[in-house]
């Protein structure tokens, strides 16, 4: 049998994806999260299969929900999920669906549907942590990163939660907007002008860089929470 062992690298996903087949329209969508997420789940994140449950764990939102393939690879590739259970996904009694469901899939801190609902969730859940004091043994605060992409920006409930989010000192809250050009309003002056005018720190990488997408989720918490800007095309 199969195990996530036998697929456990960077360059073990792209055959990991290629297991889901049945939603090609969404393969974009889903393509362009691939090396954020790897970076997160590889080098930032403080959460792994044995730690999902635990209070103190680093939590990540998926908001960009609908081409998920990317997220369960990730998952797969970290232990969270069995490899076989890829081949089967979206097919009747598998827990992995076109969207992830939050009590189905190990891993999956939210469930995603209507664009637009991740970023406020996840303002929540920093808040939430940190009203109940929640530490993590160095006597840090759990992170919470949501990964939105630039067209879900239009939703008025991101507004919402962009303004409120530096005014309440949410600095443990981190959001990764995946900017494939998709988006149908834009904003004056960039996605990262839209934060930092709210009082976010807004940080603009190669989505595809590794090294600079580290960097940039790297950060000294100074009571601001922080918006790092992926940029990337659909299929490069």
């Amino acid at each position: 049998m199969t195990t996530a062992a036998t697929f456990s690298r960077y360059a073990d996903l792209p055959a990991l994806i290629g297991f889901m087949e049945g939603d090609e329209k969404h393969d974009g969508a889903s393509l362009s999260t691939t090396d954020a997420l790897w970076v997160l789940y590889d080098r930032v994140l403080d959460v792994t299969p044995e730690t999902a449950e635990d209070p103190a764990r680093d939590r990540f939102l998926l908001s960009k929900g609908h081409g998920p393939t990317a997220f369960y690879a990730v998952l797969a590739a970290k232990g969270f999920l069995d490899v076989p259970t890829l081949r089967g996904w979206t097919s009747f009694g598998s827990p992995l669906g076109h969207h992830p469901d939050r009590v189905l899939v190990p891993g999956a801190e939210i469930g995603s549907g209507s664009l637009g609902h991740g970023l406020p969730l996840a303002l929540g859940s920093a808040l939430g942590l940190r009203a109940q004091g929640i530490r993590k043994a160095d006597g840090t605060e759990p992170r919470v990163v949501v990964l939105v992409g630039d067209g879900e920006l239009d939703e008025g409930s991101n507004h919402e939660a962009i303004a409120a989010a530096a005014r309440l000192g949410a600095d443990n809250l981190t959001v990764v907007v995946i900017d494939n050009a998709s988006s149908q309003h834009g904003w004056p002056g960039g996605i990262g002008r839209r934060f930092e005018v709210e009082g976010w720190e807004a940080r603009e990488v190669n989505g595809r860089d590794h090294d600079a997408l580290d960097r940039a989720f790297t950060r000294t918490r100074d009571g601001r929470p922080l918006a790092v800007v992926a940029r990337v095309r659909n299929g490069n």
